[in-house]
């Protein structure tokens, strides 16, 4: 069966574009796939420098991938960290890539060009998201459409390990969905924890509501095009003609309805975390690192081998 692998970072409470553009396609195309879902916690140290922030992070994230309808028996939910493999083999690829070749990637050029210190970690970010994605002989990779860089980064890493060590890696593919672009935020840039301009997954109906009501609008083209942009992952473009038709000029009633159809959504979910203890968290990450790491020991077996430190 192709293997299917994605992953979030802890790094602060999921929102709407992180359930759009990762999440519900995860979910949807999980049980075509042997699939992974990886708690990205190594990731989110090049942000987040707070210990009890980051312990109380992996276990909400963790609830979200379960109220979201992940079954952890069917696919592998893990914590990066429980796998220590992940970070040696993400060394042997910053170990065959170029400075030159790093500077590239948009999250560093990002940060470097607002004038943000742009650390280490995330400067070798690629590579060790790379080696997350390699390290299981991955087919698919579901990303949103800026996320596309990072599995065009591994694809590189594998064909210059495979060219200078053997054949090895597979070179695997992103599935970014028609009807997911970049999930715009509360401001019209791109839904970010980092931007302060996102839309709660888990929160409650009057933060959802403050969110939404909050979000500034374009009708540059005849409708308020961030509301539109977010409302079309939640209903049909067919139901949002109509609606949008009949609301021209009304952006809170437009607002409103954005609100009712991302609650009917969410509602279920999150009856479902609220019923799901830190104990069973600890559970299935437990669980779960076991089958990863039994995985990941064999790859590494034969990368090690095959780089010339296995004597």
């Amino acid at each position: 069966m192709a293997k299917l692998f994605t992953g979030l970072q802890p790094s602060g409470s999921l929102h709407i574009g992180n359930y759009i553009g990762a999440l519900r396609p995860f979910v949807e195309l999980s049980g075509e796939y042997d699939s992974m879902l990886m708690v990205a916690d190594f990731h989110a140290l090049t942000s987040l420098k707070s210990a009890s922030e980051l312990r109380s992070n992996i276990i909400g994230v963790t609830k979200d991938y379960l109220a979201a309808g992940i079954n952890p028996k069917q696919s592998i939910i893990f914590k990066q960290s429980d796998v220590q493999e992940h970070t040696e083999l993400g060394w042997i690829f910053q170990c065959l890539v170029t400075v030159p070749f790093l500077q590239q990637a948009h999250a560093y050029k990002d940060k470097v060009a607002k004038g943000l210190e742009a650390n280490a970690g995330l400067f070798a970010y690629p590579m060790l998201m790379a080696a997350d994605i390699l390290l299981y002989d991955t087919d698919v990779v579901p990303v949103g459409a800026d996320q596309r860089q990072h599995v065009e980064y591994a694809r590189e890493a594998a064909v210059k390990f495979n060219n200078s060590f053997g054949e090895t890696f597979k070179e695997p593919k992103e599935r970014i969905l028609d009807a997911i672009a970049t999930v715009p935020g509360t401001d019209g840039k791109k839904m970010s924890k980092s931007y302060g301009n996102t839309i709660p997954l888990f929160g409650t109906k009057d933060e959802i509501a403050k969110a939404v009501m909050g979000i500034v609008t374009d009708s540059s083209g005849g409708r308020p095009e961030n509301v539109y942009a977010i409302h079309r992952s939640f209903r049909t473009e067919a139901d949002l003609a109509v609606l949008y038709e009949a609301n021209k000029g009304n952006y809170k009633a437009l607002k409103e309805s954005l609100i009712e159809d991302i609650e009917a959504v969410v509602a279920p979910m999150r009856a479902v975390r609220d019923s799901i203890s830190d104990e069973d968290v600890v559970v299935v990450l437990k669980e779960g690192a076991a089958r990863a790491r039994t995985r990941a020991q064999a790859k590494m077996a034969d990368v090690r081998a095959k780089i010339g430190v296995t004597i």
